[in-house]
Formats: structure tokens, sequence, C-alpha cells
């Protein structure tokens, strides 16, 4: 019979989960809870449909039952009797450890996210593909436990393998859904801004400033003009004593 190794169980993002992402973050600025405020302007976020709200509750309740369910079955399983080589015996106990790990850390993990962020679609994505993971590694412990265990074994773990496949399905389904309306919303957005835009009135011209940067040349400092004197003229205390005449009673001295 063959045998497939033990397989990992952390969440595998291929390139197409990238672009998923970015289409969720033009609808949805980040994971935001139903009942959360903005961290900036304190408003209340949008509230998730009670439909929606009661699609997500149903499938995590169903996903939760199957959980404690599985991990029960498995502590029931009795690998050391089995019938089988030691390889094969140790194969089987690795992928019944990676599960019940799983369903005991990273699953409650993830769902506790999505509780908090709903309509999230990288975090509804991160469970589906949890859950694709462990559908793998749980079908190869059904199978082994149908080859090796007990009828009542592999009964139970089989239920608990349709249980995780019909949840992942919804899972699917609901990532579609999901997908189709933040699509939706970013074109309704995309339509609403160019009709916005185009009927904003257009902005005035703008004015233009001219700056003259050049200096201006020194002004010269002016000069005052003495004022002119009349040719010929005199000052009186210069003209000659000879034109004096002496007062009366007085002859002129000699020279």
């Amino acid at each position: 019979m063959k045998r497939t190794p033990a397989v990992s169980l952390k969440p595998i993002y291929p390139v197409w989960t990238a672009l998923l992402c970015a289409v969720a973050a033009m609808g949805q600025s980040g994971p935001t809870p139903a009942n959360a405020t903005s961290a900036e302007g304190g408003a209340q976020a949008t509230p998730v449909s009670y439909a929606s709200m009661t699609e997500l509750n149903t499938m995590l309740g169903q996903l939760d039952e199957a959980s404690k369910d599985t991990q029960a079955d498995l502590a029931k399983l009795r690998i050391d009797r089995w019938r089988t080589d030691s390889s094969a015996k140790k194969q089987t106990l690795a992928n019944v450890d990676s599960i019940q790990r799983n369903l005991h850390s990273a699953l409650p993990e993830i769902m506790g996210q999505l509780r908090s962020a709903p309509e999230d679609v990288p975090a509804t994505f991160r469970l589906y593909r949890n859950l694709d993971a462990l559908y793998d590694v749980l079908g190869n412990v059904v199978e082994s436990v149908g080859a090796f265990g007990s009828k009542d074994e592999f009964q139970s773990l089989a239920n608990d393998l349709n249980a995780f496949e019909a949840t992942r399905k919804q899972m699917a389904e609901r990532i579609e859904n999901l997908s189709t309306s933040k699509e939706t919303e970013i074109v309704r957005l995309r339509t609403a801004l160019k009709t916005a835009q185009a009927a904003a009135p257009a902005p005035p011209p703008p004015k233009k400033i001219v700056v003259d940067d050049t200096e201006p040349p020194p002004k010269k400092p002016a000069t005052k003009k003495k004022p002119a004197t009349k040719s010929g003229s005199q000052n009186p205390s210069q003209q000659p004593q000879a034109n004096q005449t002496p007062p009366s009673g007085q002859s002129p001295s000699p020279q």
C-alpha cells in the first residue's frame, strides 16, 4: 500500500492569494470587528449583515464540533497494535500528531481571527487553506485506519473527514460570494468617483506672478551748487579806503 509522507498543516499562500488579498484591501481597509470602532475617527464600523453572521457562525460551530470529535477519535487509535511494519506506524503517528497540534492551536487561532473580522477575505481564505491541509492529512490517516484498524475506528474518522469536507466546501462558496461582493463595491465606488470628478467645477487658472530680480544701478549722491556771484561786485569790507570820505571837520589822512 502506497504511503504518503506527513504533510505540514501550515497554511500555504500561492501567488493568486496575494491578488485576492489586494482586491479585498481595496474594498476593505483591514480586518475590523463588526462592532469595533475606528481608531482615528471613533466612528462605528459598517456592521455585518445578519445573514452573513448567521452563515459564518453556523460554519464555525460545525467546524468546532468536528474538531472535538476528531481529536477524541484520534486519541482512541491503537496504532501500535496494527499488523504492519514500523515505518508505516511511524508515518501514521506523525500524521496524527500533526493533526492534533493543528486542531489544538492553529485552527482555533484562525477561527478567532475570522470571528473578529467576519467578512475579511484574507482571513476567510486562511481558514479555507487550513481546512484543505487538514482534509488531506486526515484522509491519509483514515485510509491507514481502514487498512489496519478496526471497523469502528474507521467509521468514526470517516465521519469526521466528511464533516471537514462539508465545511471546506461551504467556506469556498463564502470566499466566492465575498469576493464578488467586494468587486461589485469597488466598481460602484470607482463609478461614483468618476461622476464626482466630472461634476466638480474646473479650478481657475493659476495667476502668473512676475518677479523682477534685477538690481537697479546705484544712485549718485546729489551735489549742491554754490550760488554764483555778480561780476565786479566785491565785499564791502574789501573796498579801498581811499573812496571813503572823512567826516566833516577832518582832513584826510595821508596815504
